[in-house]
């Protein structure tokens, strides 16, 4: 990838309407590209997803009122395939096997209605890259089914050979859902609450699982040597005794479909799905603000949104290569790499005097 190529904000949007364009695979038209390529650049310049800013920053001879109304058709009218942009982002992976999937939800309320975003993600240097994701009609959590289903989109467009685990946190555990999990060899570690019950075949008695853990000393991650089950499940489990919180003792306990010595290496990687929602809303894009209250509406604004984050998470990676961020001294970063690249790719179309050796399009080229 060409990457000392200058550029500036007089740059026309050409090259990135053919990047996306070849992404797309020709299952868009023209119009529709060139439209995705505006909103993307609008989206990185005023880092919100309020549609009358975005209009405003369109890079357009029309007039805002005729970019706001561009804006409104698309989301209202047109329909876009949420499987290209997943396989847009799949392919701007630099390793496409081996990979840790992380499964989360994000959510906010918006006058009655709830926004639930079920969201999968691969783990990746930081952040997870936001891949695929469910809106559910809902408040609550994911169940069994719709875990089933995502991670079967999964493997219907990248392949089960791909995986190399899962990880997850404690709401998302159920004998349904590990019994797929275990029937399809597919890796897993999941966070489970103090007091599950689990039974253990070798001693035939049913315990609270937090028992297991009570001999070793604080913070001792160790995997218990024989296998159990949950909810009829089997599997193995690891964790270790954390602090008091609230007056009771805290647990660190992980299911895993085998080697549960990894389990707190492989767990600790889920995080970073969110700080991809972080990105998504008040360290970035601001997603929250968004007034749409129509599911399938905010489904086309995220997939947007999620081509527009991995552009400046990629940027971000390349930046910090060259001229790593400094450490505050309170050991943390002054700036995300999300932001690092953000605030980069904004200046190439803010700022006029703004010039760079990066072409900042090719980090949206599979080639």
């Amino acid at each position: 990838m060409s990457l000392r190529r200058k550029t500036s904000a007089n740059t026309q949007y050409s090259e990135l309407v053919s990047i996306l364009d070849a992404n797309f695979e020709g299952k868009l038209n023209l119009a529709r590209t060139k439209f995705i390529a505006m909103f993307i650049v609008s989206l990185c310049k005023v880092q919100s997803v309020t549609f009358e800013k975005l209009a405003i920053a369109f890079d357009s001879h029309s007039k805002t009122s005729s970019s706001l109304r561009r804006i409104q058709r698309f989301i209202a009218d047109f329909y876009f395939d949420s499987n290209i942009v997943a396989k847009l982002i799949f392919n701007l992976l630099p390793k496409k096997d081996d990979l840790i999937l992380s499964i989360d939800r994000t959510n906010w309320k918006f006058g009655v209605v709830n926004i639930n975003i079920f969201m999968l993600g691969i783990v990746y240097k930081g952040v997870a890259f936001p891949l695929i994701f469910k809106m559910l009609d809902k408040r609550g959590n994911s169940n069994s089914q719709e875990r089933i289903d995502l991670i079967n989109t999964y493997i219907k467009l990248f392949g089960k050979n791909t995986i190399q685990c899962i990880v997850a946190d404690r709401e998302f555990v159920g004998g349904k859902w590990i019994e797929y999990l275990n029937f399809e060899n597919i890796k897993y570690y999941i966070r489970i609450r103090n007091n599950f019950k689990v039974y253990l075949p070798h001693k035939s008695k049913s315990i609270k699982v937090s028992w297991l853990f009570n001999c070793f000393q604080k913070h001792q991650f160790v995997h218990y040597p024989k296998i159990i089950q949950i909810n009829g499940q089997l599997c193995y489990l690891s964790g270790s005794k954390l602090g008091i919180k609230n007056g009771k003792q805290e647990y660190f306990i992980i299911i895993s479909f085998n080697k549960p010595e990894l389990g707190k290496q492989k767990y600790k990687t889920r995080w970073q799905i969110e700080m991809c929602f972080k990105a998504f809303k008040s360290s970035g894009f601001d997603l929250e603000k968004t007034h749409l209250n129509d599911l399938v509406r905010i489904q086309k604004l995220i997939l947007l949104t999620m081509i527009a984050f991995v552009w400046c998470y990629k940027v971000g990676i390349y930046l910090n290569s060259i001229e790593p961020i400094i450490i505050k001294t309170h050991g943390r970063k002054a700036i995300s790499i999300f932001k690092y690249g953000l605030n980069f790719i904004a200046s190439n179309f803010l700022n006029n005097n703004f010039q760079s050796n990066i072409n900042i399009y090719d980090f949206l080229s599979c080639t």
